[in-house]
């Protein structure tokens, strides 16, 4: 006879999995964007790299988790224009970050300021995956909202306290 398993762990496991394919897919655009920021900025100007290394990466990281991380069947402009959007909160969260460290401590450690920025986008990443799942990537009914799902939401709501 086996143990009955409990539902919690059961709808658990695909948010897990689904964070897991998300940190991979976002985490091997982060190394490759930085490859080509560092090629390109040898060509032009560093900016000017990176701004376009961020929209072609963005574009990128978007397909990979409609396919990989979410496996959702939406697509199309629309959705890498909401996810773009959870970029720029993502950009305005880690820098609102750096600017209130360097308010608080004008010229703290370079480790001080590497530890600020790299909790600062853990959480805005866990925030953007919450965000990508259930707004940009989330099932949806003829009317475009979202159908009730309470281990979607009570898990989600978990993962993003």
């Amino acid at each position: 006879m086996t143990a009955p398993t409990r539902p919690r762990t059961r709808a658990l496991r695909p948010l897990l999995t689904a964070f897991a394919r998300f940190v991979v897919c976002g985490g091997g655009v982060g190394l490759a964007s930085s490859a080509a920021v560092v090629l390109l900025s040898a060509r032009m100007p560093m900016a000017v790299a990176n701004a376009l290394v961020t929209v072609v990466s963005t574009v990128v990281a978007t397909e990979l988790h409609r396919r990989i991380s979410f496996r959702s069947e939406r697509g199309g402009w629309g959705v890498h224009l909401q996810s773009g959007a959870t970029v720029a909160v993502s950009y305005a969260f880690t820098t609102g970050a750096l600017l209130c460290l360097f308010a608080v401590q004008p010229a703290p450690s370079h480790l001080l300021a590497q530890t600020v920025y790299l909790s600062a986008s853990a959480l805005a990443g866990v925030g953007r995956f919450v965000l990508l799942r259930i707004v940009v990537f989330g099932n949806r009914t003829r009317r475009g909202h979202a159908p009730h799902d309470d281990a979607l939401g009570k898990s989600s709501v978990a993962m993003a306290v």
